[in-house]
This record gives C-alpha cells, sequence and structure tokens, in this order.
C-alpha cells in the first residue's frame, strides 16, 4: 500500500521574498512523515491568494492532506483563512478551536487572536496552523491523534 500525500503551504511574504528562511515549514513536513504520509517540500508563498493557489496546486495532485502555516494572525496581509475558506466545500472548526484552544493551554493566551481555519476540498483535508514554531508545534500536537482517522474520514472509510 503506498501512503497517502500529503503538502505543506508557508504563507510568508517574508520567507517568500528570501528575507529570511522558512523555519516552520520542515517542522510541519517531518510530522507527516512520521504519521506515513508522502510529502515534498514546503511551498513558499507570498501571503493571501497565493495561499489559495497552492492548496488548490496540491489538492490538484492528490494531496489527501494539506497543513498551512502563517498568515492567521490580525495584520492586514494576514489573509490565509479568507484564501482557505474560499476553496472550502465544508468546515470542519472543532479542529482549528482545539489548536486555539492548545495554544492558551500552553500558556500563549495570544492564541486566541489566529484565525485559522480547517475544512474538506473535496477529498482533502486542510488545516490552517499558525506562522510561529511554538504554534506549529501546538498545533501538531493536537493533529497527532487524529490527522490519520480525519484524513480516512474525508473519503468515507470505516471508523
Amino acid at each position: 500500500m503506498s501512503a497517502l500525500a500529503g503538502a505543506v503551504v508557508v504563507a510568508s511574504n517574508r520567507a517568500a521574498a528570501g528575507v529570511y528562511e522558512d523555519a516552520t515549514g520542515p517542522l510541519i513536513v517531518a510530522f507527516l512523515e512520521e504519521l506515513g504520509f508522502a510529502v515534498g517540500p514546503p511551498a513558499v508563498v507570498p501571503d493571501g491568494d497565493p495561499v489559495g493557489a497552492a492548496i488548490s496546486a496540491a489538492v490538484g495532485a492528490g494531496a489527501r492532506v494539506v497543513l498551512t502555516t502563517g498568515g492567521t494572525g490580525l495584520t492586514p496581509t494576514d489573509r490565509t483563512p479568507e484564501a482557505t475558506r474560499a476553496l472550502l466545500d465544508r468546515e470542519v472548526p472543532g479542529i482549528a478551536e482545539a489548536i486555539r484552544s492548545a495554544g492558551v493551554a500552553a500558556g500563549v493566551p495570544t492564541a486566541v487572536l489566529s484565525r485559522g481555519l480547517a475544512g474538506v476540498v473535496g477529498a482533502t483535508l486542510v488545516v490552517n496552523l499558525p506562522g510561529s514554531r511554538g504554534g506549529v508545534k501546538d498545533g501538531l500536537e493536537v493533529l497527532r491523534p487524529i490527522l490519520v482517522h480525519a484524513v480516512e474520514q474525508v473519503v468515507g472509510s470505516d471508523h
């Protein structure tokens, strides 16, 4: 049996412009590989419409899960939730709520400011993670026990 495909999209104007190297995408790639997903290097794109284009490309290439990082805050350029919502067939609000709650429980009160979403595009689960390394780590721990099951459920696999 071949591994399920996964993809990582990093929303960062500065990393996309080469101002600094992204540090969150590789964490997510390693996490997906640990869970048995086949995943390539992260797509590092500017905030906004390029995020939606990268998610769409991953879905079109057969990814069963797309995890994004960055662009979920309150700054004017943080547009990942809007780019994601435009693609979703249905939302899975409990995942995004659990990620925010985990951040608060880890002692980061500003985690409630993340506007990240989770939902389904066709046969693909898409989850927005915060852009900080700590936020990503907290979010991945929320996803660890549920991600494979959720991805299987999207296509109607048995419980």
